[in-house]
């Protein structure tokens, strides 16, 4: 692969797999993917999701070239750039308004988004967690299952839904 290519996946399709060291990251164009990971006994934890204008990659598996501990999968059909990590990296020490671009979003993105995501799931009750991915994601509400949601929120289906009927 040059420095990027688009790509057409079908929904439920695996774009970077935990256990595997990725080579690339992406930009979604159109479409929707989530980040997840798995215990020991295969549950699945909704770490994040990604729709349009999104950069999907398993950022510490790339910057340290081990295995991702994370699984990138569509939840739509999806069209992504996928982008050749260290082609990326070789064109941004070229370009400094490629730096700070990259800067920009991993602060806005990675920094701050992690900050209040640790910080929402240590403070908050469910309810509270739920109205807050409502007010910041209010396009993924209707374009997810009720089962992601919940599992990105730290509870089961059931609970998210009697949050929903009490609301």
């Amino acid at each position: 692969m040059g420095i990027s290519k688009f790509r057409v996946l079908p929904k439920n399709t695996v774009l970077y797999g935990a256990g595997n060291i990725p080579q690339s990251f992406a930009y979604v164009y159109r479409g929707l993917m989530r980040c997840f990971v798995c215990d020991e006994n295969g549950k699945e934890y909704n770490k994040n999701f990604f729709d349009e204008g999104m950069f999907p990659g398993a950022m510490t598996a790339l910057l340290t070239s081990s295995p991702s501990a994370l699984t990138f999968e569509t939840v739509e059909d999806t069209l992504l750039i996928e982008i050749n990590f260290a082609a990326y990296r070789k064109l941004m020490i070229e370009k400094n308004d490629l730096k700070l671009f990259q800067i920009y979003y991993l602060e806005k993105n990675w920094l701050l988004a992690k900050d209040s995501r640790e910080i929402e799931i240590v403070q908050d009750d469910a309810t509270a967690r739920y109205l807050r991915f409502i007010d910041e994601h209010p396009t993924l509400v209707n374009r997810l299952a009720q089962y992601h949601i919940a599992s990105h929120l730290g509870i089961t289906p059931t609970q998210l839904s009697r949050i929903r009927k009490n609301l």
